[in-house]
């Protein structure tokens, strides 16, 4: 498999060099230069064997043997060591449980799987690799923990200060010797920027062999199609509408490419919060990056999605495709609280503040009369963001792995919105 640039200046590349760069220079995302058609490749991963054995029968045509057959199975059965529950709220609504990780959290997929990747390479490098990801809440505590003790690896993780959840900040604050934590005085479009540039600094660059773990890495983003098919085993016959909780749109640029691969679902809607800068594109044709806002949903607050880019690209640039594939909603705070008290209270079940969105969305966009399943994208668990017990006047149970972190010293550094004061504070710690 060949990756190209979505902005068609850098150089195609394989997977490990895709994989290690991150994001070509040019600035673009990497992209595929073919989808794999899973029915001429005899391949139906969602009708066979668990979470990694599809893992490894998706991820495999996109590693191109560059990975060999053994060593990428082992790689899947070690990163997805957990199962990704289907659970019925309400007859014709789903949610897809991925939270069921050592994190909490669906990033623990694609974080995992990256981190065994760039194992199996470091050893041809050359040079000590360096992962730089900025997170508004999630990826950071996955990334964490996913590389945690990797050899030969440091990680630098940037993430708006008091803007993340008390569980969210014990996860990137308590981390292992090979983490650097940094908490800026911004936003996630602030980190974000930092380590966009960070990742083309030259200098920093002759001295280390950086990479990125958001999802701009094509090994954090690609694993992500391994949801929707582990949904799409458990209702094999469904009309299935998908709605993704979305902030800089990897997830369901994942669940596109999965359509496209021959998923066969029935539509997608990307459920936004009060960020809803693509709500707006795929309304007047027009995108207009904005200052991201902070929300309860902290995760999708994102002003400028860096893959809508992919989902560009996917559909050649043309708008009207896009709307036909990807519908869109816009959820307001108020409306994110109602729908996790409504919820709990007429079926029991608890939601974090990202499905809610997802739900809300579904109500509002799905046909009741299509005959189609709705599935909620349950991507976080409930007890990471403190607004659910205030919400719901109760006390949810704090997970062991939550509770651990708690007895660790806590390993971060305060920086201002400053490309200088990054780079001083990396420097200190590598």
């Amino acid at each position: 498999m060949r990756y190209f640039s979505t902005n068609g200046r850098s150089a195609v590349v394989g997977f490990r060099e895709a994989l290690l760069q991150g994001q070509p220079e040019d600035g673009g995302l990497y992209f595929p230069a073919e989808i794999p058609n899973l029915a001429k490749l005899a391949i139906s991963p969602w009708l066979e064997g668990g979470e990694a054995e599809t893992a490894f029968s998706l991820m495999r045509p996109y590693v191109g043997g560059e990975i060999p057959d053994a060593a990428l199975q082992a790689i899947c059965e070690d990163a997805i060591d957990f199962p990704f529950p289907l659970v019925e709220i309400t007859p014709g609504i789903f949610a897809l449980e991925l939270f069921h990780g050592p994190t909490l959290a669906f990033k623990d997929v694609g974080a995992r799987f990256m981190s065994r990747c760039l194992e199996y390479f470091s050893g041809s490098i050359g040079k000590r690799a360096v992962v730089i990801v900025a997170t508004s809440g999630d990826t950071g505590g996955a990334v964490a923990h996913g590389f945690a003790g990797v050899e030969g690896v440091s990680v630098v993780i940037l993430f708006p200060k008091g803007r993340v959840s008390r569980v969210q900040e014990l996860q990137l604050t308590r981390t292992s010797d090979n983490v650097i934590t940094l908490e800026v005085h911004g936003s996630f479009d602030d980190c974000q920027k930092l380590a966009k540039t960070a990742l083309s600094d030259s200098e920093l660059r002759n001295k280390y062999f950086l990479t990125s773990a958001n999802s701009i890495n094509i090994a954090r983003w690609l694993p992500q199609q391994t949801y929707y098919f582990v949904a799409r085993r458990q209702l094999p016959d469904a009309k299935i509408v998908f709605s993704i909780p979305s902030g800089n749109f990897g997830n369901i640029a994942a669940g596109l490419i999965a359509q496209r691969a021959g998923l066969g679902a029935g539509s997608f809607i990307a459920a936004c919060n009060a960020n809803n800068v693509v709500p707006k594109y795929l309304e007047t044709g027009q995108y207009i990056p904005a200052p991201s806002k902070a929300t309860l949903s902290n995760a999708m607050d994102v002003g400028d999605p860096s893959n809508l880019a992919r989902i560009s690209q996917l559909f050649n640039d043309d708008l009207d495709r896009i709307r036909e594939n990807m519908a869109t909603a816009s959820i307001s705070d108020e409306e994110t609280a109602a729908t996790i008290r409504k919820v709990h209270e007429e079926f029991g079940y608890t939601m974090d503040p990202h499905a809610a969105v997802g739900y809300a969305s579904l109500k509002r966009l799905k046909k009741p009369d299509h005959g189609e399943i709705g599935v909620v994208l349950a991507t976080a668990h409930p007890v990471k963001f403190d607004s659910v017990a205030e919400i719901l006047g109760n006390y949810i149970a704090v997970p062991s792995a939550v509770a651990m972190l708690e007895e660790r010293e806590r390993r971060s550094t305060e920086i201002a919105n400053s490309y200088s004061e990054m780079i001083d504070a990396i420097k200190r710690s590598l």
